[in-house]
């Protein structure tokens, strides 16, 4: 690990101008599928989705890799440019950025990271990537010449950032403010102060090392861009300290029981899990206790204790426990990351959302995790190691247009 290289700096940033935030910043490009995003910018032609997934200018039957996608993105972007939507800041600048959703918020520093510091590992990783998602970033970044959707990072609080941060506020009205259609907050100061920058960017250098919570695509291709322009040495971030981030659970449905009846299904389950009728819902309130959903019944399913080897960081998380002992096992699923068989649920949309996939038959069953903690987030990657895909999801979503970094 190379401590010497600077894990931030300033830079100029392009932000919509005074009064259109609330219209331009967007949701992340990958929390939207394309039919959902056409429908959500109808009426507003200058969400920032039409650079983020320019595809929704298109015909929907043109892939969503056609060059034709990357040159719409590059003549949405230079447009907003041109035509005053999106504003330059005249010097570099640091950024705080701060999230309240419902009773909680977390306030960030928007930066410039190192890619010098991702590829030594200062920057951890705790995901591997999707070639096809990674591909899709790097064309973006490259063919705009810049990143526009943030990487979200966490370091390990300390007082001084604590108080800095708390400082550059105190007193000061947001240069934006809006309230998202999803109930969120978002606050943004600029900071021009070249003391603060410098002191900001001196309390960062001496963490030891920052973590990817949300972003391994998008960061993977802005390695992938540096590779082939030396220039594009930065990518673009939010730093989170870590008491302020929270991380909720990350569901599983599947399409079918793998042959099995339903009763032969829960029969294979009960040989490995304690199984349990539940009247209700079962919402899962501490680590290695998993809820079950099959023909319109919860389960509460407990693995014994013997079975789950708490000194291996990575086989110790439910989500390796629910996959070793019960989704390779019983249904046949060995590779998640591929396996169409297998989706996806963010805890936001809550346990009515599997029921309803399940009910509707598009599901067959459904598994509600604990929350991953994020000490188990943190242990994995400085052991250097890799989770499970879809092991978390964070809340509230950092906004792509907010903020935008442009390189050579």
């Amino acid at each position: 690990m190379d401590l010497s290289v600077k894990l931030i700096q300033p830079f100029a940033g392009w932000r919509p101008r005074p009064g259109l935030a609330s219209r331009v910043a967007a949701p992340p490009y990958d929390v939207l599928s394309s039919a959902e995003a056409r429908a959500l910018v109808q009426d507003n032609a200058d969400s920032f989705l039409h650079v983020s997934k320019a595809e929704i200018n298109l015909d929907p039957a043109l892939p969503g890799d056609d060059a034709l996608v990357y040159q719409t993105a590059r003549e949405r972007f230079e447009q907003m440019c041109r035509d005053g939507r999106l504003q330059r800041d005249a010097t570099p600048c640091l950024y705080i950025y701060r999230l309240v959703m419902g009773d909680r918020s977390q306030t960030g520093v928007v930066a410039a990271a190192s890619v010098a510091a991702y590829r030594a590992d200062r920057i951890r990783k705790h995901e591997l990537t999707r070639p096809d998602k990674e591909n899709d970033r790097t064309r973006l970044a490259a063919t705009l010449s810049a990143h526009t959707g943030p990487v979200f990072l966490i370091y390990r609080q300390t007082v001084e950032l604590d108080a800095l941060v708390a400082q550059i506020q105190r007193g000061a009205v947001p240069d934006e403010s809006f309230l998202a259609d999803d109930g969120v907050e978002h606050s943004l100061w600029v900071v021009r102060n070249p003391q603060q920058i410098e002191r900001l960017v001196a309390l960062f250098d001496r963490q030891p090392r920052l973590y990817v919570a949300d972003g391994h695509h998008r960061s993977a291709a802005a390695a992938r861009v540096c590779a082939e322009r030396p220039s594009a040495d930065r990518f673009l971030a939010v730093l989170f300290p870590d008491d302020q981030v929270k991380i909720l659970d990350y569901n599983r449905v599947v399409r079918d029981l793998n042959g099995l009846t339903p009763a032969a299904f829960l029969q294979a389950v009960g040989e490995r899990f304690t199984l349990t009728r539940s009247a209700g819902a079962v919402v899962p309130d501490r680590r290695h206790l998993f809820g079950l959903y099959v023909e319109r019944q919860w389960y509460r399913l407990e693995l014994e204790a013997g079975r789950i080897d708490e000194a291996d960081v990575v086989g110790r998380l439910d989500v390796s426990l629910l996959d070793r002992h019960l989704l390779q096992p019983v249904l046949g699923i060995f590779d998640v990351r591929r396996d169409q068989r297998i989706d996806f649920v963010g805890g936001i949309r809550g346990m009515a959302a599997l029921e309803s996939l399940v009910d509707s038959g598009k599901m067959a069953v459904a598994f509600s995790l604990f929350p991953t903690q994020l000490e188990e987030l943190l242990a994995v990657a400085d052991a250097d190691q890799i989770m499970p895909p879809k092991s978390t999801w964070f809340e509230p979503k950092l906004r792509d247009g907010l903020v935008i970094q442009t390189f050579e």
